[in-house]
């Protein structure tokens, strides 16, 4: 045989090799095997899991509205104090000299005020003696106008007798005008020694702020200052000191996401844990939900407030909570993992992928949920007429947004804008009900709580010739197992959730080459 035939005998034969290497199916031509799961009965607990830290209740920041140099410091970190507590001064002699300044200002202002008096006092007495003056010039007057009448004087004598009294009455007039400039004086000494005395005042409180005291009981968490420090109060007062009112009584302000915080209510109980006891388990309830959103790189979300009880001081201020918040439980309840949930056969084509939420009978049942949501509600909280109008609207007002969720393709998507419908119903419902309906009213959502997470879910059990799919209705989740509320499922039936070793296959569903 000649060479060329040779080498295309041999190309021949290692495509054929090729060929049969790279079709032969992984797991020798036989049927892919799977992993199985049981479903089981038992307890599950949905909660919500974030971090946040601790902080005192109350934290009271102390500074300082005037400037100056810290003469004295009477505490450090962690110093016990009590309110009106000396906790520092402020070196006082610049202020000193204001104040001694201020009461001469106002010395000279009292001196002031005597002379203006004794001035108008003077004034006084000198328009008395012009009235009398006029008297008299009016009786001799009047004396001459008689005489003249009987031709015993000359009408010169009246003439002057008559220039007198009208000399006299001006004279008395520009006295009562002076009179009246004097007491306008006098006012106006009063008015310095009113100004005088605010100046000094003012004086006297600065020097009085130049002891720092503590404001509340409590506990030095931050000192900021030294001896010796200038401190310079301009547009605002600086910080000197930060006073715990009571590391007693602290809490947790936690991030919690905007999927999240609409299965959170005041009153509910938190578990958390910190690093510097990682084996001890701190417990508190939520206090307060704060609307205020947080938006960090495009995630919102909300602060939660939870009490934390420290009678021990164990824990401080800053430090880091891992905070477990229980927002659901049940004692027994059918359980499937999620593994099964997340599970797709090879092959299975978009509409096997997708669970068939118009046939499941929780969308089956979403148009009657909110009317018989409102049945209950008007039965158990029994609200007056009144309430029932305003509660009637808001229901009219939610029935198209919930309606709406049918045209979700996207389960993650349908189950956020759900949570967030739900708590939007809850809250105006809340604000509706009176303090004594409350407690009534969260019994009720208490109860709902599994319809009111239920979902559509697949899962896959094995089937002669291919896995079968079993659409369910799904409540609860801890994150590793979901309750389900609806399907074909029964306590003790496997579910597929995932492939045996050895049966993997390519992404693009042809076998996968074996190199040996």
């Amino acid at each position: 045989m000649s060479p060329v035939k040779t080498g295309l005998a041999i190309a021949a034969l290692a495509a054929a090799v090729a060929a049969y290497v790279w079709l032969t199916p992984a797991n020798g031509g036989k049927e892919p095997q799977y992993r199985l799961a049981k479903v089981e009965r038992g307890p599950l607990t949905a909660v919500v899991i974030a971090s946040g830290t601790l902080n005192a209740v109350t934290t009271v920041q102390v500074g300082s509205q005037i400037s100056g140099q810290i003469k004295e410091i009477h505490v450090d970190f962690n110093s016990p104090v009590k309110a009106n507590q000396v906790i520092a001064r402020i070196d006082p002699a610049t202020f000193e000299l204001r104040v001694n300044q201020a009461r001469a200002d106002l010395d000279a202002a009292q001196s002031a005020v005597a002379v203006a008096e004794s001035a108008l006092a003077a004034q006084q007495a000198e328009r008395g003696r012009v009235r009398i003056n006029l008297g008299d010039a009016e009786r001799d007057y009047e004396r001459k106008r008689a005489l003249v009448d009987k031709n015993y004087i000359s009408s010169a004598e009246l003439d002057k007798a008559r220039t007198l009294l009208e000399a006299t009455r001006e004279q008395l007039k520009a006295m009562q005008a002076q009179a009246r400039v004097n007491e306008a004086q006098v006012k106006s000494a009063l008015a310095s020694v009113k100004q005088r005395q605010s100046l000094l005042r003012q004086a006297q409180v600065d020097l009085e702020r130049t002891i720092i005291r503590a404001p509340v009981d409590g506990t030095v968490i931050l000192r900021n200052v030294d001896a010796g420090q200038t401190v310079a109060a301009s547009l605002q007062a600086p910080v000197l000191f930060t006073i715990a009112r009571d590391l007693r009584d602290m809490q947790v302000e936690a991030a919690i996401d905007e999927a999240d915080v609409g299965r959170l209510r005041a009153g509910q109980s938190a578990s958390f844990t910190v690093d510097a006891f990682p084996r001890r388990n701190f417990t508190g309830e939520i206090v307060q939900i704060r609307k205020s959103p947080v938006t960090v790189q495009n995630v919102v979300s909300y602060t939660v407030v939870i009490s934390a009880r420290n009678p021990d001081l164990s824990l401080l201020p800053g430090m880091t909570a891992n905070v477990r918040i229980v927002v659901d439980q049940r004692d027994s309840a059918l359980k499937v993992p999620n593994a099964a949930l997340r599970f797709r056969p090879a092959g299975a084509t978009a509409a096997d992928v997708k669970p068939a939420a118009d046939a499941t009978p929780a969308a089956a049942a979403r148009g009657q949920a909110l009317q018989q949501f409102r049945d209950r509600l008007f039965a158990e909280v029994t609200p007056d007429a009144a309430q029932q109008a305003r509660l009637d609207a808001v229901f009219a007002e939610q029935r198209p947004k919930f309606a709406a969720l049918r045209d979700l393709t996207d389960e993650a998507a349908r189950r956020k804008q759900s949570e967030r419908l739900r708590a939007e119903l809850r809250a105006q419902v809340e604000g509706i009900l009176r303090a004594e309906q409350k407690p009534a009213y969260e019994r009720l959502l208490r109860e709902l709580g599994a319809r009111s997470t239920a979902a559509a879910g697949r899962v896959w059990i094995p089937a002669a010739g291919a896995p079968r799919a079993v659409e369910l209705r799904l409540g609860l989740s801890d994150g590793t197992s979901t309750e389900v509320l609806g399907g074909e499922l029964a306590e003790g039936a496997e579910v597929i959730v995932g492939l045996a070793p050895g049966s993997e296959r390519n992404g693009s569903g042809l076998p996968r080459m074996r190199l040996f």
